[in-house]
């Protein structure tokens, strides 16, 4: 089926508006298979990967078949998402397109927030509910969730809850919702365990499976770079400097990382201008025609505005932050590569946990990334003067420079020759472009030789494993730890509350008694962070982590 415009789709024209008001103008492959048959009331099983738009596909029906005529306080959808994560990202999306939708109300419920404001929420009436497994049978014990008129309940990567052993809580929760309950499930992969569930709880569903083409253009080329930790920045002026792009695009998660890193990037001495939400539409246009006219050279933005850049010859795209979503990625690098010409995709990344999310971007995109070493100083300065001696072989060919013979001549006698003094001129110009210090050696972890991988990833999760339990990663270097027996437990502190990786170790070696060299990556962001455990310990190091201090401050743990 090809796919289709909104317009075109037997949904609400409120929805239209606020997809229309997000810049969306054409469906997905599995938006445009699967929105029909939801509308139609049907049970369906859809096939494709993350980030192929599934929450659209699932939502939009949903916000449209909610009766509001009704009492807000009864639950007519549930959405039950593997991660607290995801089940944020979905409830953020469907308040989004329900923008126009009136009385129209959504609850998330996830553990590692407290449940009192859930409970809270869920008693001020709300027809939507998204959450985890575990939370929301947490709720149906309390008996502050009542799921007896439930019109519609949506297993959003039913494969991932059902790796994580939710299978129980899953069949407990559909249990207590009526039977003649529409069920939508999307999953990545069909194992035995899906499809036990969809003959179990469904309705002769329709399967929608969606073959993943390359999404990007043979133009672009991709590219990942592995940075040392706490160094994301030094690695993205290094590449800067290397590659001298003359119009780039870097793209960042939040608003905030784009100011803190437009301030950076103007201390470093390279002039750049940022583009994000906050901004009002007039200082936005105002920034975009600049960045068209060459006027400044680096432009740093979120995903807000990936799809309204329209310019014809950006040399590089970066991706400082991993995209949050596959889809945003395709977006981003579309961003070069354009009318015929060449470009370049450059993303940088730190630890085991982002190269598992960077394949399965290119299971997404059917395309490699191939991974780069960051250059070393060395590889920089001759660069760098390999550029300008390029520059002067120009300049002699067209200008007069007779009259500065004499110059040179006066510098010369014993102490010094002419190539003494062209080699000190090149080293004065180079000298002020080049940090003073290199990466630290060995902190490629990879070790993968610039070798691209994305031809081997098959039907692979988000932990890097493939179906039947295989390592999908050639190359890896063996650590302490097996990954494959890791888990992540996520804490209630990041970024803002000022703390680092020794912390987070420290606190949870301490507080457990485990030695510290059985824990993996660490990972930090704004306001929470995630470290990897062994799984057999995972019970243990979340018990004694919640309500524990991490440099002063209580955190939660899960």
């Amino acid at each position: 089926m090809d796919q289709v415009k909104f317009s075109s789709i037997s949904i609400s024209d409120d929805l239209k508006r606020s997809i229309t008001e997000m810049g969306y103008d054409e469906a997905t492959s599995i938006q445009s298979e699967s929105i029909p048959l939801i509308l139609e009331g049907r049970d369906i099983i859809g096939r494709s990967q993350t980030g192929s738009g599934k929450t659209a596909a699932f939502a939009l029906p949903a916000i449209d078949m909610v009766d509001t005529s009704v009492s807000r306080k009864i639950v007519q959808v549930l959405i039950l998402c593997p991660t607290r994560e995801l089940a944020q990202q979905a409830s953020n999306e469907i308040k989004k397109f329900a923008k126009y939708k009136n009385g129209i109300n959504v609850a998330a419920i996830y553990g590692g927030e407290q449940i009192g404001l859930q409970i809270n929420s869920l008693r001020q009436g709300c027809q939507i509910v998204v959450g985890t497994p575990g939370r929301v049978m947490d709720h149906l014990r309390r008996k502050t969730l009542q799921l007896h008129n439930i019109k519609m309940v949506v297993l959003d990567e039913a494969d991932e809850m059902l790796n994580m052993g939710f299978v129980d809580d899953i069949e407990t929760i559909l249990s207590e919702t009526p039977d003649d309950r529409q069920t939508v499930l999307f999953s990545a992969t069909m194992p035995a365990s899906v499809l036990a569930i969809t003959k179990k709880f469904q309705k002769n569903p329709q399967m929608v499976e969606i073959k993943q083409a390359q999404k990007t253009v043979s133009t672009i080329e991709q590219f990942f770079f592995n940075c040392p930790k706490g160094q994301k920045t030094a690695a993205l002026c290094r590449l800067l400097e290397y590659y001298k792009p003359s119009s780039t695009i870097i793209f960042c998660n939040t608003k905030l990382m784009v100011d803190e890193l437009i301030l950076e990037l103007k201390k470093s001495g390279y002039h750049a201008q940022g583009l994000h939400g906050d901004m009002r539409q007039s200082a936005r246009t105002q920034v975009m025609n600049q960045f068209k006219k060459g006027l400044f050279d680096i432009l740093v933005a979120t995903d807000v505005a990936a799809r309204g850049i329209d310019v014809d010859d950006v040399k590089i795209v970066f991706n400082y932050d991993l995209p949050a979503d596959d889809e945003y990625y395709v977006h981003r690098i579309g961003r070069t590569g354009r009318a015929g010409k060449s470009g370049q995709a450059f993303t940088l990344i730190q630890g085991n946990r982002q190269l598992s999310q960077l394949k399965n971007t290119m299971c997404y995109t059917k395309c490699n990334i191939i991974q780069k070493s960051l250059p070393t100083l060395p590889e920089l300065i001759n660069q760098q003067t390999a550029v300008l001696c390029a520059e002067i072989s120009a300049f002699m060919e067209k200008n007069d420079f007779a009259p500065y013979i004499a110059a040179v001549e006066g510098l010369m006698g014993e102490k010094y020759t002419a190539a003494d003094i062209a080699a000190a001129m090149i080293a004065m110009n180079t000298k002020q472009k080049v940090p003073s210090e290199d990466f630290p050696a060995g902190f490629n972890e990879f070790d993968m030789k610039e070798e691209p991988f994305g031809r081997q990833q098959r039907n692979t999760g988000r932990n890097g494993q493939k179906s039947n339990g295989q390592k999908s990663l050639p190359g890896l270097k063996k650590r302490e730890y097996n990954d494959e027996n890791m888990t992540g437990v996520r804490i209630s502190i990041g970024r803002k509350d000022r703390i680092t990786p020794n912390h987070i170790l420290g606190a949870a070696a301490g507080e457990t008694g485990l030695p510290g060299k059985v824990f993996g990556a660490i990972s930090i962001q704004d306001t929470y962070s995630v470290i990897d455990v062994p799984k057999e310990h995972k019970k243990i190091v979340v018990q004694k982590l919640n309500k524990s201090k991490i440099n002063g401050k209580f955190i939660t743990a899960e």
